[in-house]
């Protein structure tokens, strides 16, 4: 390899070749803040100057040339000194530059500011195959359009003359970013004539900088021996507190951003994109993954697009609710039992209940018509096939962005093993079929075990779960007959939602208690498995934490849904818990109200804390860090001669297992959405509108409030597409029997088409299911009670009354509805599952258009990288002397 210090004048005289001219990173930043630049002659006191203000600020070396790439903290109190000046020396070695200096705030803080040299960054983006900018694309569309016919041209000529799109972010409010609008390669140090470099210090982003720091911070040794390196075990160990890559300035600026142009990335990222202000507009996708990596670039693209697809299942499932409001007065169920002055209800609990008349559960029944009405199988089947449209969609989505980001060809380098891996299994060695290097290996027994183990925990926490589940079902029962009996006569009449909203609230204390402990078995057991790589282990962690939390969450909700009111038994021969409590039953209008109310205040509770936790919290910590400061005696000019790494020091850290609480949230929201909605048709007009509001408190977060992470690669959200589809085929199963069980669709369709007036006519919508209530409703002698009542009451159920042959027995209608149940369960999934099936064929993974792309653009890299290569090999005969031959040397 040539030495990259001689082929300065090769790669300067080839970059003049190019086809667009490579910008530093100021420059890359609103154009109309270079136009008023201007060109003056600088002497050497505004040299000097300049110097000073850029090593004050925070993001140069004391010199104001190096650029900072990484920050190592640690305490001087610290006993573990002799592997920091181990580790610190091996860094110097590696090629990089270390300056320490100590903290304004606190005199026991010391800071590392490391930096990167040209050559180094050169040697390690080699080694790590970045590919690098080195000629502007010449797009498959550019000569495809020359060929477009005049009306196309006249129709694009139309549209410009269309109104903006408002939630587009003006051209002029964003930088152009031309690494997304040129071809790639690998860096080579033996081709560096290829890419075109005007500016060795903006030649590499500074994200790309900051991860091959880090790469190098994770490979350096601070002991001998083979596990004995790397900035995370001393990270753990406390030899240092922390490690970042700074922020690039203050977010916030005294001049208008629209006068005077954006200070640097972060501050444009919080006006364009984390303000409150901006939550109508598209994310500047291409800038948050230049400034957070692609990984968090690739979370926050997922998001945006789930949520854009949650605006048409708001709207359907907004029309019917709104359909339900706008017949609820004209529902002939409704009706009925509004005018059933005379029909007498039993009483649904042992002592303090008294009888009710079928009219007062009068606004029980208007309100379960909202959510259980003829648009209910609808919305069902039309949220099954948009789940699947959503995924499918998705994946030509993130096709796109891979392409965009330039990941088509990226391979996630061979990850390294755990240190924990590795010190629990150094003794037992393979070679690695990859590699070819031995390595530490986990017997299968061990693994076998372990992962036995693993599972046993997983089920036990999970039988925890249904535990308080069953203590929260105890509680319902017990409450109802202290309800029934309350002196206040609000509480007294309507003792059923007072049973189930306390019940609701003691149900999501426990769920939010569990949570906590639920964290830390994850991370217990997933230790205990101990996973060769860090991929593995935030996939087994994430997979754990998603199981206990979607068990935690929906426990509860199953129950009711298909457990409440089933096996209450009928009046004079009532099933009891213990021998002692009678099991609750069904309102006389139904269990939908109750798995309506259970979902509502467990959705918007939830993500009223999730809210609180993400944003709240670390606000109230960054003020408790400023006012300890205070206290401490430090001024508040203090805050404005900060350097930005004691800045960024003051901020949150990004949690430990980086973006699984986020994602976690979203897909338990998506299940949310997706599994009860025939039950809830509100649902996903509630994650619409709190998504709209995750988004820009997500921004705001990582502009303002975190530290800033690693840049990380990813080509994919992970494992989570493979949850995502989980849910939907759940989803599908549980619709279908919710519709079918909980609701009395099935019940109400048997009714019209065999006993109802209409039996010989053909449906008639409401006018056939006159007589409905009545025929639902049982009869029952009170005399058989023995509580001093007589007469009849009535109850759902289908049951022979009591001066029949069989008194009490299941009616021939019951049978018919349980066909008719079962049959509904089985046509529904078939198809759905067919519709989901289909759709999923017919929607390709990437587009034609881009695959198109793809290969031409192949074709054109390989033609320009030859010429390259030949253009370069004839400039050396040159200069050489040498012959030149039209042929390849």
């Amino acid at each position: 390899f040539p030495e990259v210090g001689k082929a300065k004048e090769t790669y300067t005289e080839d970059s003049e070749h190019g086809n667009y001219d490579t910008r530093t990173d100021q420059s890359l930043l609103i154009q109309s803040r270079l136009a008023r630049q201007k060109t003056e002659p600088r002497t050497k006191s505004s040299l000097k100057s300049e110097t000073n203000a850029m090593a004050s600020s925070g993001l140069f070396f004391k010199d104001g040339k190096k650029r900072i790439d990484y920050i190592l903290v640690y305490k001087k109190s610290s006993p573990q000194v002799e592997k920091r000046s181990t580790f610190e020396k091996n860094l110097r070695a590696e090629g990089l530059m270390l300056e320490r200096e100590p903290a304004v705030t606190n005199s026991d803080i010391m800071f590392v500011k490391i930096h990167c040299p040209w050559e180094t960054l050169c040697k390690y983006a080699e080694r790590m195959n970045i590919r690098m900018p080195f000629r502007k694309k010449c797009y498959y569309t550019d000569w495809r359009s020359k060929t477009m016919g005049s009306l196309q041209r006249n129709m694009r000529e139309l549209k410009s003359w269309l109104p903006r799109n408002p939630m587009k972010l003006d051209k002029e409010a964003l930088p152009d970013l031309e690494e997304t609008d040129c071809y790639t390669a690998p860096f080579s140090r033996a081709r560096i004539h290829h890419f075109t470099i005007n500016n060795k210090d903006s030649f590499f982003s500074n994200s790309t900088r900051s991860r091959i720091v880090h790469h190098m911070l994770q490979r350096t040794k601070y002991e001998d021996g083979k596990s004995k390196m790397g900035i995370n075990r001393l990270l753990n160990n406390g030899t240092y507190e922390a490690a970042f890559p700074p922020h690039e300035g203050s977010h916030k600026s005294r001049h208008p951003i629209k006068t005077h142009g954006a200070q640097n990335h972060r501050h444009l990222l919080y006006e364009r994109w984390a303000r409150w202000g901006m939550w109508y507009k598209y994310q500047p996708l291409d800038l948050i993954r230049r400034y957070f990596g692609e990984k968090i670039g690739l979370y926050f693209a997922w998001l945006g697009w789930y949520t854009g697809m949650l605006i048409p299942a708001a709207l359907v499932g907004l029309f019917v609710f709104l359909y339900g409001l706008f017949t609820m007065d004209s529902s002939q169920v409704s009706k009925e039992i509004c005018e059933a002055n005379e029909t007498i209800m039993c009483p649904m609990c042992e002592r303090n209940c008294t009888l009710q008349k079928l009219n007062e559960s009068c606004m029980y029944a208007k309100v379960t018509h909202l959510f259980d009405n003829g648009g209910t199988v609808f919305f069902a089947i039309f949220m099954a096939i948009w789940a699947t449209v959503f995924l499918e969609f998705w994946k030509r989505r993130r096709a796109v962005l891979t392409y965009d980001w330039d990941l088509i060809d990226w391979e996630d380098e061979e990850e390294e093993l755990r240190p924990q891996f590795e010190a629990k299994y150094s003794q037992v060695e393979r070679v690695n079929p990859i590699t070819g290097k031995p390595e530490p290996f986990q017997p299968f027994p061990d693994k076998l075990s372990r992962l036995m183990v693993s599972v046993s925990g997983i089920f036990f926490m999970i039988s925890l779960v249904l535990t308080a589940v069953f203590a929260v079902v105890v509680y319902r029962l017990v409450a109802m007959e202290q309800f029934a009996s309350f002196k206040w006569y609000f509480i007294k009449k309507y003792w059923q939602f007072a049973t189930s909203g306390t019940g609701v609230c003691i149900n999501f204390m426990i769920i939010m208690s569990l949570n906590v402990v639920y964290e830390k078995v994850a991370y217990l057991l997933t230790d205990l498995e101990h996973p060769r790589t860090e991929s593995e282990w935030e996939n087994s962690f994430a997979l754990k934490m998603f199981l206990f939390q979607f068990v935690n969450l929906n426990s509860s909700i199953f129950y009711i849904a298909f457990f409440l009111g089933r096996f209450a038994g009928r009046p004079g021969k009532y099933n009891k818990l213990f021998n002692r409590w009678r099991l609750e039953e069904c309102h006389p209008s139904g269990c939908l109200i109750d798995l309506c109310l259970q979902m509502g205040v467990i959705m918007v509770l939830k993500q009223m804390w999730n809210n609180f936790m993400e944003l709240g919290y670390p606000l109230l910590q960054n003020w408790w860090s400023r006012r300890k400061m205070k206290k401490g005696g430090q001024l508040m000019e203090h805050k404005i001669s900060l350097p930005q790494w004691e800045k960024d020091w003051n901020l949150q850290p990004m949690n430990l297992h980086g973006l699984m609480d986020e994602y976690l949230e979203m897909v338990l929201q998506f299940g949310f959405t997706t599994i009860f909605v025939a039950a809830f048709p509100l649902a996903p007009l509630l994650a619409l509108l709190n998504n709209i509001i995750e988004i820009r408190l997500d921004a705001y977060k990582f502009v303002t409030q975190w530290r800033r992470p690693m840049p990380a690669r990813a080509t994919d959200i992970g494992i989570w597409y493979g949850i995502l589809e989980g849910i939907g085929v759940l989803a599908v199963i549980t619709n279908a029997f919710v519709i079918a069980i909980t609701s009395d669709y099935i019940p109400r369709f048997v009714y019209a088409y065999k006993y109802g007036p209409c039996t010989d006519q053909g449906y008639r919508q409401e006018k056939c299911l006159k007589g409905y209530v009545n025929s639902s409703l049982s009869v029952f002698d009170l005399s058989e009670l023995g509580m001093g009542y007589s007469g009849y009451c009535r109850y759902r159920d289908y049951r022979a009354p009591p001066w029949s042959s069989t008194p009490y027995e299941f009616t021939l209608q019951f049978w018919h509805v349980l066909a008719a149940r079962l049959a509904f369960i089985i046509v529904f999934e078939h198809l759905v599952f067919g519709i989901k099936s289909f759709i999923a064929y017919l929607i390709p993974d990437m587009p034609k258009d881009l695959c198109d792309r793809m290969r031409r653009e192949k074709y054109l890299v390989q033609e320009m990288m030859y010429e390259a290569e030949l253009e370069h090999l004839q400039k050396e005969r040159k200069k050489n002397g040498k012959q030149y031959h039209h042929e390849w040397p």
